[in-house]
Formats: structure tokens, C-alpha cells, sequence
């Protein structure tokens, strides 16, 4: 089976990739990517000689290029985007340009060219916007609450669209908060790691008691295998792990983890739009396809900082005044 991933040297698309060339000797995988701010060479290097593997830098907004690997391929997976809330802020265009336009491209390509071929497009929980008290199934509607999401909620309506329209075979996937290896150090968890490896004071926006249900990123990749394989054309699955933990509890256990204590955590002023609470309920994906989470939070939480800390080669080059600023949408992108 030949695979084609998008944004395959991001944080989640990188993990992905390793996961199937780890679990499966008989796939061939093409990784398209951009090498915009998220993506490193360096998340792959460890099997940039593997056979299996080819790397193609390119974008997905271009047309006669993605006409040509859907060609060669059986199963498209796309995880490229532009992902951070706080980006979006500060600059909308790029998540414009990458996140619908990117999916119209590709969902064109397919269209006009390849109309049987398989494509699992990547989405997040955050196209829901927030929940007070309950859960949002797939079924609920989309309330976006910033540039990004609202990008990732277009680019969903598009697929929909096109299913409905055209009868291609897109499944849909919407995680909660991924974290785990290769994360770009601008995310809450590697950034209050990296920080704190530092010794510098800990950026907690507001009052700390925003809620996130935080996802093992192989977990997700498991349940993105699961979708592949066992999923239905047409259906959106939910992914979470019921890792639900305020934003500043989080933190603590990661200072705990790390032998430090709450005087390094510092209140910052909260970013715009900012929503108090996720919360997905994944019955459909654990009950129809059979998924469930391996990891504890507890336990993934300690195997990251090991990560982070076992691991400067990779995010040293990375970081900068900007990347771990402690209010990145104040800034020009």
C-alpha cells in the first residue's frame, strides 16, 4: 500500500509516519511537506534511509503536484496545517492559505483525477468551540472561536461538502490536545518543559482554569490507523482520551515531574477568544471501530519531559525569544 501524508514533518504527521513504518513492513510512505514554522527534518531523521520513505518538499496548494502523488498513491492522509491558535491571531493569511485552500486544492485533485482514492483528512476538536458542561459528539455543530479553528472548521464543511457532492471517500478525524515527542516548542507542554529546564518563569494565560482533554500523540496515530483501516466514507470520529485537566493543574504536574515547584509559574494576560473549556465524546470511534486509548496521562506526561530533557539536539535549534514568548499573539508573524 502506498500512503501519501501530508505535513508529514509536523509534530502529529511525524509520529504518524514513524507509527506505520514501525507497525508495517509492506507500505511505501510519500511525505509531502512544506517545511513552514512546525515543521523539522530533524522529526524524521531517523529513518530518512529507510526505502519505504520518500520526502518531497511542496505544498498542497499546488495543484499539478498534488495531481501527480495522488497518482501514485492508494490512501491520502492530511495533517498539513497551520496550527497554532495564537499565530492565527496575530496573522489569519497563512492559515488561509493552507488550511481551506490547501483542502480545496486536494480535495479538487482528487475530484477531477482520483475520485476513488481514499483520503483521512486531519482535523481537531477545536472546531466546536467551547463546551461549559457536557460533551460535543459529531454530530454537534461547528462554533469556531479563532482564525485557526475557523479555518479547520471551513476546511471540514468543504470535505462534507465533497463527500456528499461527489461521493469521495473522506473520513474525518477531530482530536483533543495532542502532545508527545517532536511537538514545536511554541505548544503549552515542550514550551513549560523547555522553559523550566531553563529556569525561567512559567507563562499561565489568565487564570489557568481553562480545561483541555490531553491526548498521547500515539494514541492518536493508533486511532488514525484505526480510521484507515476499519473506517466508513463519509463518517467523522472524535478522538480523546478523557484526560480531562485544567491548564494550570497540567503545568503543576509538569513542574512536579521536573522536582520544581509553583513559584515558577507566573499569570500573563489571556489571549483573545479564548475558550474556557473542550470536551469530545469518542464513544463512536471505541465502540464501532474498536480504539482506546493505551497511555494514562500521568504516565505520557513522564515520558515526554524524558524526551525533552534526553533530547536538546532537537528543539535547542528551534527556540527563540519569539518561540517561547509568553504572549506569542501579541507578535508579528
Amino acid at each position: 500500500m502506498k500512503i501519501l501524508v501530508t505535513g508529514g514533518l509536523g509534530f502529529i504527521g511525524s509520529n504518524f509516519i514513524r507509527y506505520l513504518l514501525n507497525n508495517y513492513s509492506d507500505i511505501e510512505i510519500i511525505n509531502l511537506d512544506s517545511m513552514s514554522i512546525g515543521s523539522n527534518i530533524n522529526n524524521l531523521k531517523d529513518i530518512e534511509e529507510d526505502e519505504r520513505y520518500n520526502f518531497i518538499k511542496g505544498s498542497i496548494t499546488d495543484y499539478e503536484l498534488i495531481v501527480d502523488l495522488i497518482n501514485k498513491s492508494d490512501v491520502i492522509v492530511n495533517f498539513a496545517a497551520e496550527t497554532h491558535v495564537d499565530r492565527s491571531i496575530s496573522n489569519p493569511k497563512p492559515f488561509i492559505e493552507s488550511n481551506v485552500y490547501g483542502v480545496f486544492t486536494i480535495l479538487e485533485a482528487i475530484r477531477k483525477h482520483r475520485p476513488g482514492i481514499k483520503l483521512i483528512h486531519i482535523s481537531t476538536d477545536e472546531v466546536y468551540g467551547e463546551i461549559i458542561e457536557g460533551k460535543f459528539n459529531e454530530e454537534s455543530r461547528l462554533k469556531p472561536s479563532n482564525p485557526y479553528s475557523a479555518t479547520k472548521a471551513s476546511a471540514d464543511m468543504l470535505a462534507v461538502a465533497y463527500h456528499r457532492t461527489y461521493k469521495l471517500n473522506i473520513m474525518i478525524t477531530r482530536a483533543s490536545n495532542n502532545f508527545g515527542p517532536y511537538q514545536f516548542p511554541e505548544k503549552l507542554i515542550p514550551k513549560t518543559i523547555i522553559r523550566a529546564m531553563h529556569r525561567m518563569k512559567i507563562p499561565v494565560y489568565g487564570t489557568g482554569k481553562n480545561v483541555r482533554d490531553w491526548l498521547y500523540v500515539v494514541d492518536n496515530c493508533r486511532a488514525i490507523e484505526y480510521v484507515m483501516t476499519k473506517g466508513y466514507p463519509g463518517e467523522i470520529y472524535n478522538i480523546s482520551a478523557g484526560n480531562e485537566v485544567e491548564n494550570i493543574a497540567l503545568v503543576k504536574k509538569i513542574l512536579r515531574i521536573m522536582g520544581l515547584d509553583d513559584d515558577f509559574i507566573e499569570f500573563v494576560e489571556d489571549r483573545p477568544g479564548h475558550d474556557l473549556r473542550y470536551s469530545i465524546d469518542s464513544s463512536k470511534i471505541r465502540e464501532e471501530l474498536g480504539w482506546r486509548p493505551k497511555y494514562t496521562l500521568d504516565e505520557a506526561l513522564k515520558e515526554t519531559v524524558e524526551w525533552y530533557v534526553s533530547n536538546k539536539w532537537w528543539w535547542e535549534p528551534l527556540i527563540s525569544e519569539k518561540v517561547l514568548h509568553p504572549t506569542p499573539w501579541k507578535l508579528e508573524w
